[in-house]
């Protein structure tokens, strides 16, 4: 962003924390530097292909464990992303205006307090928003060559928010929160450490309960060999299933053989006898609970609706907060 296109409180506010700016561009061209240069030494290797369609990597190439390692890093960092942001809104950026006094001196050049605020909040979102797009193309980039591998799965965290839109909209929604924190305790340090909690508990609470968004498809198949989700889906639950098609709860049979005497291990004979009572209780087939990969985003786009919904709110009460403070 060129401070030369910008005018009034946009100004200010890009020449006050332009450090902050420089340091979120390095921090970009940094991650574009590692993870295009591990994908470029990684395709000096060509891989090893099977007749089943299988993969693996060739044993000279230690590049595709670094990506893989570097990738995760990155996505870690990204998920904190929300958190960094929203406090640096909360205290830098608000609560050390209202706590040196420095918010004064703007209010004074004929500038009233919504704009002023405005300004920053604007500033503050098209950077974060600029910031966070960059680092979800430099994470894909990388992405495409290890999909679906273990701890990449489309729903594992990290992953999920990089490659949606979700990251977005905690993004700017920590902007929000920030504003009305820091308007709040006007002290930096507490306002940063609220803000971070405070986002922090909603990326917990909704992650937590993004997977209840939308109902779970199941498969079904015979008691036997292991059971897996088709088209890479996400299991959520598995278990047994009675002829009659009951859910049976495998406690019961659990129980029996932990109750029975002079057993240690199941090669002693718990094999035999938790089949035994799978066959008592009429357990013919198994089942697993799964999100397929098409759940991927209208689980988003939810996700994403509520948490711009908690944005707005706040973005609305940091303004009503202002106008309060500063009426007349």
């Amino acid at each position: 962003m060129s401070t030369l296109t910008l005018k009034g409180p946009y100004w200010v506010t890009v020449r006050q924390y332009r450090r902050t700016l420089w340091l979120m561009g390095a921090a970009v061209v940094v991650a574009l530097a590692v993870i295009g240069g591990l994908r470029v030494w990684d395709a000096q290797y060509p891989d090893t292909s099977f007749a089943d369609g299988s993969w693996t990597t060739s044993d000279d190439n230690a590049a595709y464990s670094k990506l893989r390692a570097a990738l995760a890093e990155l996505g870690t960092g990204m998920a904190f992303l929300p958190l960094l942001v929203g406090a640096f809104v909360a205290g830098p950026l608000i609560a050390r205006e209202f706590e040196s006094g420095t918010y004064k001196l703007s209010l004074t050049q004929s500038v009233s307090p919504a704009v002023w605020l405005r300004a920053k909040l604007l500033t503050a979102a098209a950077v974060a928003t600029l910031g966070t797009l960059a680092l979800m193309g430099v994470f894909r980039l990388g992405h495409g060559r290890v999909a679906s591998s273990w701890n990449f799965h489309w729903a594992d965290p990290g992953t999920y928010e990089a490659t949606g839109i979700v990251l977005l909209a905690y993004v700017l929604a920590a902007v929000a929160v920030g504003a009305l924190v820091g308007q709040l305790i006007r002290r930096t340090l507490v306002a940063m450490a609220a803000t971070g909690l405070l986002m922090g508990l909603v990326v917990l609470c909704l992650g937590a309960f993004r997977w209840s968004f939308l109902p779970v498809a199941t498969v079904t198949g015979p008691h036997g060999p292991t059971l897996w989700t088709p088209d890479d889906g996400l299991m959520t639950e598995s278990g047994l299933l009675t002829a009659s098609g009951v859910r049976f709860d495998q406690s019961i049979c659990w129980n029996e053989v932990n109750r029975t005497p002079d057993l240690d291990t199941m090669a002693d004979g718990g094999t035999q006898l938790f089949d035994r009572c799978l066959a008592r209780n009429g357990v013919t087939h198994q089942y697993v609970d799964y999100h397929p990969q098409s759940h991927f985003w209208p689980t988003q786009l939810i996700e994403t609706g509520i948490v711009l919904a908690l944005g707005a709110l706040a973005l609305y009460a940091a303004f009503r907060v202002l106008r309060a403070r500063h009426a007349g």
